[in-house]
């Protein structure tokens, strides 16, 4: 194992599910912190469980717009407008303790972590300055330098998109680990995504002289996934259905 070995989770989308299985394997392979990205507990099945699951975990936690939103309501319609995900986003606030609430409160908008005497590793949501900015391996590079060109650390590291990346900048690593809870097929571009029955994390390793990161997949029983949607009665149950019939 290298000196230091980080797991990255990100958009875990109320899946408990599907992030109980990524924490055995992340267990399995060791990992020395598990930074989760944010976008934790609004849109699948089990909000509540998602968070005392990421608790357990000891997992440092970014803001995602979907996390802000349970802790400011009246920033929804700037983000959204569709029907069932502002019901969703509403049931998911609704199921939620005060702890819980608390425990989102606690995330924060970015943080830094040096990897070596050289390299240090930048995690945030969308971009260092927005949790709704979709940064993607198509963005051109002039847009790229804008978003995160005055940031700090080598290695940067968000989510928000539901897709994976490894892309080089101008020197710079990005890094999206994808989605836990609910990975894309491609870009959805505010269209209904193409769900696949996956789940989604990376591993950054460290030591000395080398920055090493993996992209990871863990296959999931899409009949057990179905099940797990349907058992329980919330907004988004059709659609989660749908997509692993």
């Amino acid at each position: 194992m290298a000196d230091l070995r980080l797991a990255l989770v990100s958009d875990l989308h109320g899946n408990a599910f599907a992030f109980e299985q990524v924490l055995a394997r992340i267990a399995s392979q060791g990992a020395d912190q598990i930074i989760c990205l944010g976008d934790v507990a609004t849109l699948g099945p089990e909000p509540e469980r998602v968070l005392e699951l990421l608790e357990a975990s000891g997992a440092l936690c970014l803001l995602g717009n979907h996390d802000e939103f349970m802790l400011r309501p009246e920033v929804v319609a700037s983000y959204t407008s569709i029907p069932v995900l502002v019901d969703a986003i509403d049931w998911c606030r609704s199921r939620l303790s005060a702890a819980a609430l608390e425990l989102i409160r606690g995330f924060r908008e970015t943080y830094e972590l040096p990897l070596n005497s050289r390299e240090a590793l930048l995690a945030f949501h969308g971009t260092p300055a927005s949790n709704t900015t979709d940064l993607l391996a198509t963005t051109d590079a002039i847009t790229v330098e804008e978003w995160v060109g005055t940031s700090s650390g080598s290695v940067l590291v968000g989510g928000h998109t539901h897709l994976q990346m490894l892309r080089q900048h101008r020197g710079r690593l990005l890094i999206n680990p994808g989605s836990v809870g609910m990975p894309f097929k491609e870009y959805a571009a505010g269209a209904p995504p193409q769900v696949l029955p996956f789940a989604e994390y990376a591993v950054v390793d460290a030591d000395a002289s080398s920055v090493n990161v993996s992209l990871q997949r863990v296959a999931l029983d899409k009949l057990l996934l179905r099940e797990s949607v349907l058992a329980v009665d919330h907004p988004m149950a059709a659609f989660s259905a749908k997509a692993y019939a």
